[in-house]
């Protein structure tokens, strides 16, 4: 190799380095600096950061080590399962079992889901893709992912950057639509904590019980459904305190790491700096807002009911993110009065918004997969 040949093969990633690719760097750069400096759900943003870095300096899912790891836990859907696992073991379901009437709030925490494909349709994307986007309402990564990879693979890398970031952000897109949309008087609202007791037996059912109900009821969902059943079973056993620690310690953060490295290199300039991606985002900002007026508003249908025994607030954490969620709406109840504590009853409904966003995901795979 001469001297000429050596200054070429030195400068070849100059030579292939564009202004979209340091664009791209710059995003990566944020989403690191979110993840350190503003401790934003860092366990997630600082691997997808740190992925969209060595997505633009020539180290995508494309080739390479990061094409093995995007293969190996993306494609065959892997991490996204492993994930569920430790989230499963992570629920304490023992609250929503005890009111169960919880469900309902769960339930409309995924109003936002199909709000968005609905108007995703309107705005010229295709069933697969406006289903995909939609699940971004979820605001579970892992859903999303799972959702995407089977309907939209294109659209996989700013539909779980979305699905992420926004989750990250639940403490500051959340309390002034929460102060909005209730009044001082529906947020100190008192919820007497006095549950129905819930035997081991129980505990220990449910879970295998949700896992046969939803793989007979939809199939589509019964792989998240599964997973997340699982690890919640190894919780409840408590005859494999070494496996339920493992897959709330060892195994999420692992599958989380590569999960994060994965889905920040498929954030190429080529693939991420288009007005899809943009429209995307946008869309999924709207998910998500949608999934919280819909769950405060049906909160505050509830207090009507009841005549002022449920506290709206706990409307808002019907989406999936937990427990984030749940301690936002018990924070919110606090800082009007500091003797109200709501805590129970909001993880009851952000439990079941945990449920209901990977039975939400299922339905979208149906009727995609069904209308194709």
């Amino acid at each position: 190799m001469d001297f000429t040949q050596l200054l070429q093969e030195l400068g070849k990633g100059f030579a292939e380095f564009t202004w979209g690719n340091a664009v791209m760097i710059l995003v990566g750069l944020i989403l690191i600096y979110l993840a350190i400096w503003k401790e934003y759900e860092p366990v997630l943003l600082l691997p997808i950061g740190f992925g969209c870095l060595l997505a633009n300096l020539g180290m995508s899912t494309e080739t390479g080590f990061m094409k093995v790891i995007y293969d190996a836990g993306i494609k065959t859907e892997l991490f996204p399962l492993l994930i569920f696992i430790g989230v499963g073991a992570m629920i304490d379901f023992s609250p929503l079992l005890s009111q169960p009437s919880l469900v309902l709030l769960g339930a409309a925490g995924q109003f936002g889901i199909y709000f968005t494909l609905l108007l995703a349709i309107l705005l010229g994307f295709p069933l697969n893709e406006a289903a995909a986007i939609g699940s971004i309402g979820a605001i579970d990564g892992p859903t999303a992912i799972f959702v995407s990879e089977r309907l939209a693979p294109s659209l996989l890398a700013p539909i779980a950057v979305a699905a992420y970031s926004y989750m990250s952000l639940i403490p500051i897109i959340q309390p002034p639509i929460m102060k909005a949309m209730t009044t001082r008087e529906e947020r100190l609202i008192r919820m007497e904590y006095s549950p129905k007791p819930v035997s081991r037996l129980t505990l220990v059912l449910f879970p295998i019980l949700v896992t046969v109900l939803v793989a007979l009821v939809a199939p589509d969902a019964a792989p998240l459904m599964a997973a997340l059943m699982l690890g919640n079973l190894l919780r409840e056993a408590l005859v494999v305190d070494r496996l339920s620690k493992t897959v709330q310690n060892e195994l999420i953060n692992i599958a989380t790491l590569f999960l994060g490295l994965s889905i920040g290199s498929t954030m190429t300039a080529q693939s991420f700096l288009n007005t899809s991606t943009i429209l995307i985002l946008v869309l999924g900002l709207l998910a998500f807002v949608v999934d919280t007026v819909a769950g405060l508003l049906f909160g505050k249908l509830m207090a009507m009911v009841t005549k002022g025994k449920v506290n709206p607030l706990i409307g808002a954490c019907g989406i999936s993110a937990f427990p984030m969620a749940g301690r936002l709406s018990a924070k919110m109840a606090l800082e009007e009065d500091p003797t109200n504590f709501i805590l129970m009853h909001a993880m009851g409904s952000n439990t079941a918004g945990q449920l209901g966003s990977v039975i939400a995901g299922g339905v979208l795979l149906a009727l995609v997969m069904g209308v194709g």
